[in-house]
C-alpha cells in the first residue's frame, strides 16, 4: 500500500509539473505573439503609449456617462412623456362630446407639446423590428407599461424628430405624437463631439511634438550609420533636442573625432613604417644585383620579393581602409582597372557586368573596395585557370562575384579562411608566397562600407566569392 501511494503521489507531482511548463510555454507563446503585434519603431511605441491612456479614460468616460447620465436623463424623459400620456387617457376617459375632445387634443398640444389624435377603434399596427440601439425604445415602453397600463404601440424608428404612440381604448385608438427631444436624451452627443474633438486635437498635438522629438534620434542613427560606412556625416548634424538625445550626439560626436585621429595617427604611423622598411628593402635589392647572378643570389632574391610582397600585406591589415573617405566611384571603370592589373597573373579573367540604362555610380572608398575585389581575384588566380568577375544591384545592395573553376574550399572551412594568417593546409610554409591575409583584408574593406563577403560554390565548380554592401 504505501509503495502504490508512493507511485500515486509522484504520478500526481509529475502531472502537476507538466501542466505548470505548458502553462509556461503558453504565456510565452502568447508573450511572444504579442510581442509581434506591437510595432517596432520609437515614434509607434510612443504614440501606443499616449494613445492607449487617451483610449481607455475616454472609454470610461463614455460609459460613465452613458451608464449614469444619458440612461437617467432619458429614462426621466420617458418617465414625464408616459405619465403626461397617462393624464391625457384619463381626462378622455371623462370627456362626453366631441367638443371636449377637441379642448383636450388643444391643450395637449399647447401645454404639454404632445400631438394627440382620436382614430377609430382598431388593431394595433403589427410590431416593427427594434432598432440595433433600442435603448429609448426600452425606457420608453417600460415607463408606458408602467404608468398607462393599456395595449399599446410605439415606433422610434419611422421619423427621425418625432416618437409616435398609439394606445388601444375601449371605443378608439388614441394617437399620440412627442418630439424626440422629450423622451430622448438626444443633446448628449454633443458631449461625444466635445470629447472626440479635443481627442482629436491631443492627439495631434502629440503627434506633432513626438515627430520633432524623433526627428534629432533618426538624425542621429543617420550619421553613425554614414560613419561605420567612412561616408562624410550628413549636412546639418547637430546636437539637438532633448537633454538625453543631445547628450548622446555629443558623444557619439566625440567618439568620432577620437576614432578619426586615432585612425590617422595609426595611418600616418604606418606610412613612416612603410617608407622605411620599403628603403631598407630597395637597398638589399640593389646589393643583390651588384653581386652578380648565381643560385644562391637568385634565393635570395626570391626570398626578399617574397618578404616585401609579406610586407605589403602585413601593413594593408594593419592600415585598414587607412581612413580614406567614401566618394562617388563609377563601379564598370573600377572593376575593368582590375581586371586589366589581373593580366599580370597569366590567367584567364572575364567581366561581366549586368546592362543599365546609365552607369551605376555609388559611394565607395575606391582604393580600399578595388583592393578588396583584386584580393579575391588575386585568391583565385593561385587555384583556378579560368576567372570571371560579375557585378549587378539586387535592391538596395550592389552584389560583386568572383568565380573560379579551382578546387574551391570545403563547407566547414569557409568561416575559417577569413581569420588573419589562417591557411588551410595549417602549415607555415612562406614558399607559396601567401601571408593569410587576402581574404581577412577583403572582409574587413567590405565591413567598412557596411557590407559582408560569403563564399559559395562557383558555376564553374571552384569557389565563388561573393562582396555585398549597400549603395
Amino acid at each position: 500500500m504505501v509503495a502504490l501511494r508512493d507511485i500515486d503521489h509522484r504520478f500526481v507531482a509529475s502531472k502537476l509539473v507538466r501542466g505548470a511548463q505548458m502553462a509556461r510555454d503558453g504565456w510565452a507563446n502568447l508573450a511572444s505573439w504579442l510581442a509581434d503585434l506591437l510595432p517596432k519603431g520609437l515614434y509607434a511605441r510612443a504614440l501606443i503609449i499616449i494613445i492607449a491612456p487617451i483610449v481607455v479614460l475616454e472609454g470610461v468616460i463614455a460609459f460613465v456617462f452613458m451608464e449614469r447620465h444619458w440612461e437617467a436623463v432619458t429614462r426621466r424623459l420617458s418617465e414625464s412623456t408616459a405619465r403626461d400620456i397617462a393624464a391625457l387617457i384619463e381626462v378622455y376617459d371623462t370627456a362626453n362630446d366631441d367638443k371636449e375632445v377637441t379642448k383636450l387634443t388643444d391643450m395637449a398640444r399647447e401645454k404639454l407639446n404632445l400631438s394627440m389624435q382620436v382614430l377609430p377603434a382598431g388593431d394595433l399596427p403589427a410590431v416593427r423590428p427594434k432598432p440595433f440601439f433600442d435603448f429609448l425604445d426600452r425606457a420608453l415602453s417600460r415607463e408606458i407599461s408602467k404608468f398607462v397600463r393599456r395595449p399599446f404601440w410605439i415606433d422610434t424608428v419611422g421619423q427621425s424628430k418625432h416618437v409616435e404612440i398609439r394606445v388601444q381604448h375601449d371605443n378608439a385608438i388614441l394617437r399620440f405624437i412627442a418630439t424626440r427631444s422629450q423622451t430622448y436624451a438626444s443633446k448628449s452627443h454633443i458631449f461625444l463631439y466635445w470629447m472626440v474633438g479635443s481627442s482629436v486635437i491631443l492627439l495631434t498635438v502629440a503627434i506633432m511634438f513626438l515627430r520633432n522629438q524623433i526627428r534629432p534620434i533618426l538624425k542621429l542613427a543617420e550619421a553613425a550609420d554614414a560613419f561605420g560606412k567612412g561616408r562624410p556625416v550628413p549636412d546639418g548634424f547637430r546636437p539637438r533636442g532633448a537633454r538625453e538625445v543631445r547628450q548622446a550626439s555629443l558623444a557619439f560626436s566625440e567618439m568620432r573625432d577620437r576614432i578619426t585621429t586615432h585612425v590617422d595617427q595609426r595611418t600616418t604611423m604606418l606610412a613612416g613604417v612603410s617608407h622605411d622598411l620599403r628603403t631598407v628593402l630597395t637597398r638589399f635589392k640593389l646589393e643583390l644585383a651588384l653581386l652578380g647572378d648565381s643560385a644562391e643570389i637568385q634565393s635570395l632574391k626570391s626570398d626578399v620579393n617574397e618578404m616585401q610582397h609579406m610586407l605589403e600585406d602585413y601593413l594593408a591589415f594593419a592600415r585598414g581602409d587607412g581612413g580614406e573617405v567614401a566618394s562617388d566611384t563609377n563601379l564598370r571603370e573600377l572593376l575593368e582597372e582590375v581586371q586589366d592589373d589581373s593580366e599580370i597573373y597569366g590567367k584567364q579573367v572575364e567581366l561581366r557586368i549586368r546592362k543599365r540604362r546609365d552607369e551605376l555610380v555609388l559611394p565607395l572608398k575606391r582604393q580600399a573596395f578595388k583592393r578588396a575585389v583584386t584580393n579575391l581575384v588575386s585568391n583565385a588566380a593561385r587555384y583556378g585557370e579560368r576567372i570571371v568577375i560579375r557585378a549587378a544591384t539586387e535592391g538596395a545592395w550592389l552584389r560583386v562575384e568572383v568565380d573560379d573553376d579551382g578546387p574551391g574550399i570545403p563547407v566547414e572551412e569557409r568561416s575559417n579562411v577569413f581569420r588573419p594568417f589562417y591557411r588551410l593546409d595549417r602549415s607555415r610554409n612562406q614558399d607559396g608566397g601567401n601571408s593569410g591575409l587576402g581574404l581577412a583584408i577583403a572582409k574587413d574593406i567590405a565591413k567598412s562600407h557596411g557590407g559582408d563577403i560569403a563564399l559559395g560554390e562557383s558555376s564553374m565548380g571552384g569557389l565563388r566569392a561573393i562582396i555585398s554592401v549597400p549603395l
